[in-house]
């Protein structure tokens, strides 16, 4: 849009929102002929004394005609009068809005053109100002900012396209979601806040002691009641514009409000603890989110590192604690009796969303306070039913073992994940739980979301897993909590059982026999200590870092040992890696050991099959220790890896020929052919990690051996396992560079 042909644009309404569109898009270089119509001519005078419009004035006919787009950025209710002004000469122009209700203005266009004009776009930003009028235009308001567009089946996709490129040379993130779901989406964020400050501020200034009040007022008061000065007709006609979708909101509120009033009056602590804690971590989770993602679908934000080739590694570090421990901790602490402690609880993205259902699902959580958890229990059968969907965020592990827990309540679920988890396969966990009785509703192809219906009865099955999978096993026996009779679970292979470790603390009976774990329904969990060891998955990426790097020397402190994780050790051993586990000790019944790695040359070998579900998730990062080694090592038995958060075989074979590493795939596979040698080993060059963590950690530590540097792209949910990953990096001696792209 910035070239000679830039079409010309009609700004309808030249007060602050429409003042601010042609004052970025001047800033930005916009080349096309930017005009003004405002019913104010003084509005349109200083427009043109700032330089925000070339022209304009107060009638809007003669302008239309000479319009290629024009954008509505008058108030909800002028909607109706200024299409019927439009009608004669709409021909086949762009038109857009900027109203903060959707439906009214779709329906007022469908009133006056009978139908809804193909090139409307209704649109949305998600900027503003309790400012009015051109004067306080900000060239900058719309930068990094949301604008949601809602095009409907009939609109034309090239008028959706022009109105999206106007938004983007503004500097703000085009979003698109259906005109319902907006409204409702506003109403609970914006409106019904700015409701709520009107509401106070007019309760107090009636009141005889007002001036004292305002008079001392804080900071909590000034910030929220800012919103109060904004334009009062505006918000009147918005209010009336968006009435029902609004009401639904203020019921939702009127209802907490209410649930709060009563624990004041009894004095409940609990209950209030249990409000003021949910709110606090939503508050700052859902900021997290925000900062990091999208207004609708919470996608990511687009995050490459930029690694230096070479490094050294040492010290002493110790990785966050465990994520599939964490995840339990927090599970079955909600659901036993009293009240559960946590230390070196993992901060990350996921295991934050699965502490954010359980506060979603009547749950008082304290904390986190530097890995520091108090949960306080509920009971088997005392969750209650969350207001809306249940979000996990990037976790297979948290989705699944969900499934199994949710199965068995007496209420209807939803659960949901970003982008890269709705790809995932979910019927290895929903066909069995059919098979015990269960509801439950996926997406095509078994994929996310999941719709688990509450209140079925649940029968113990005996089942025979097709595949060694620790999260299909754990989703059972947490359903066969809840189930009559007997659960029985058979695996091929071995896979981590700290669901039956857990369990059996907590003091619910997990056998084990053979290659079967067994529990029977019916039984209850009381609250013990958890003390979550660090996580051997994001060890592993610093056991290999110090694995191939020669003269490294590195202690990896508390690292969880529990011997269905340990593959990763047994893998680096059979390769050379000098490798011991020092200061064993068991806590909260998981073995854990300080690793000492230091470096040794490494040698290709045939990966043993009975070690593939031990280390399934360290793959990738051994992939980088195999292109390292001397000669060729072979992977066979891992097909699980093509449906992890990517097909990580691929990935990884894809990454390592960019590097130029030779590797060859296979179904269930892969053989890397090693480089092996203490000088550079592979080049570099940029690399695609497809938004997964475990892939951008993995082609870091690539770079401690290549001969230029590995840029790698879409590294944002590294977020998701590893927290403080770029920072233990760099302590330990990676030179890493983390930028937004």
């Amino acid at each position: 849009m910035p070239g000679e042909t830039a079409p010309t644009l009609l700004i309808v309404g030249l007060g602050m929102i429409g003042g601010s569109l042609a004052a970025a898009l001047k800033a930005a270089g916009y080349r096309g002929t930017l005009l003004g119509c405002d019913r104010n001519d003084d509005e349109i005078a200083t427009g043109l004394a700032m330089g925000v419009i070339d022209d304009g004035g107060s009638a809007l006919a003669p302008l239309v005609v000479r319009a290629d787009i024009v954008v509505l950025a008058v108030p909800v209710l002028a909607m109706p009068a200024v299409f019927e002004a439009l009608a004669p000469a709409l021909g086949s122009r762009i038109v857009t809005d900027v109203g903060s209700t959707k439906r009214a203005v779709c329906d007022a266009a469908r009133q006056v053109f009978g139908t809804l004009p193909s090139r409307f776009v209704p649109g949305h930003p998600i900027a503003g100002s309790e400012k009015s009028g051109v004067a306080a235009a900000n060239p900058m308001l719309y930068r990094h900012h949301k604008v949601i567009l809602t095009p409907e089946a009939e609109t034309d996709p090239a008028a959706v396209q022009a109105v999206r490129g106007l938004w983007e040379l503004c500097g703000a993130q085009v979003l698109e979601m259906p005109v319902a779901r907006h409204d409702q989406v506003l109403a609970r964020t914006s409106h019904l806040p700015h409701l709520l400050a009107f509401s106070l501020v007019d309760t107090l200034a009636r009141q005889d002691e007002r001036l004292e009040i305002f008079r001392y007022a804080a900071g909590g008061f000034r910030d929220f009641t800012r919103i109060a000065g904004s334009d009062p007709v505006m918000w009147r006609d918005i209010f009336t514009a968006n009435r029902d979708a609004l009401l639904g909101a203020l019921d939702d509120f009127e209802v907490g409000l209410a649930r709060l009033r009563r624990a004041v009056e009894q004095g409940d602590s609990d209950a209030m603890l249990g409000t003021f804690d949910r709110a606090s971590h939503a508050r700052h989770y859902f900021e997290t989110l925000l900062n990091q993602t999208s207004y609708q679908a919470m996608e990511s934000r687009q995050v490459q590192y930029r690694v230096s080739p070479g490094g050294s590694v040492s010290g002493r570090i110790r990785v966050p604690g465990d994520k599939s421990i964490s995840h339990r901790s927090i599970m079955l602490g909600a659901l036993a009796d009293g009240v559960t402690e946590v230390k070196g609880f993992l901060e990350g993205e996921d295991s934050l969303a699965t502490l954010q259902a359980f506060r979603d699902m009547g749950v008082a959580i304290e904390g986190p306070h530097q890995g520091r958890v108090t949960i306080h229990g509920v009971g088997l059968h005392g969750l209650k039913p969350p207001a809306g969907p249940l979000y996990v965020g990037n976790s297979g592990t948290a989705m699944r073992l969900f499934a199994g827990l949710l199965a068995g309540q007496a209420f209807d679920t939803e659960l949901t994940g970003d982008a890269s988890l709705t790809k995932r396969p979910m019927a290895r966990v929903a066909d069995p739980l059919r098979l015990m009785g269960a509801r439950i509703d996926t997406a095509e192809g078994g994929r996310p979301p999941l719709r688990i219906h509450g209140g079925q009865p649940l029968k113990g099955i005996d089942y025979d897993m097709p595949m060694a999978s620790a999260q299909v096993k754990s989703c059972l026996l947490l359903a066969g909590l809840y189930a009559e009779g007997e659960t029985r679970v058979r695996e091929p292979a071995p896979t981590r059982d700290h669901t039956e470790r857990m369990l059996n603390g907590f003091g619910y009976a997990v056998a084990r026999e053979g290659d079967v774990a067994r529990l029977s329904g019916g039984g209850k969990l009381t609250s013990a200590p958890i003390d979550v060891p660090s996580d051997i998955s994001s060890a592993t990426f610093f056991l290999v870092a110090a694995a191939i790097t020669p003269g490294a020397d590195l202690v990896l402190e508390h690292v969880g040992v529990n011997p269905t994780r340990i593959g990763v050790i047994n893998i680096l051993k059979l390769m050379g890696a000098d490798l011991r586990l020092e200061n064993p000790r068991e806590v909260g019944g998981e073995p854990v050991a300080d690793l000492h790695i230091r470096y040794a040359p490494l040698k290709g070998i045939d990966i043993p099959v009975d070690q593939v579900p031990l280390a399934i998730d360290e793959f990738p990062a051994l992939f980088v220790a195999a292109a390292n080694a001397e000669g060729t090592t072979r992977l066979r038995g891992a097909e699980e890896l093509r449906v992890k958060e990517s097909d990580r075989i691929q990935a990884m074979a894809d990454g390592l020929a960019i590097l130029d590493v030779e590797a060859t795939v296979f179904d269930d596979g892969i053989d890397i052919v090693g480089k092996g040698g203490e000088s550079a080993n592979y080049g570099g060059g940029r690399v695609d990690s497809l938004g997964d963590h475990r892939i951008a950690m993995a082609f870091t530590v690539a770079a401690l051996r290549a001969s230029a540097p590995i840029e790698i792209d879409d590294c944002a949910n590294v977020a998701t396992s590893f927290p403080g990953f770029v920072a233990l990096a760099e302590r330990v001696g990676l030179t890493l560079e983390e930028v937004e792209a």
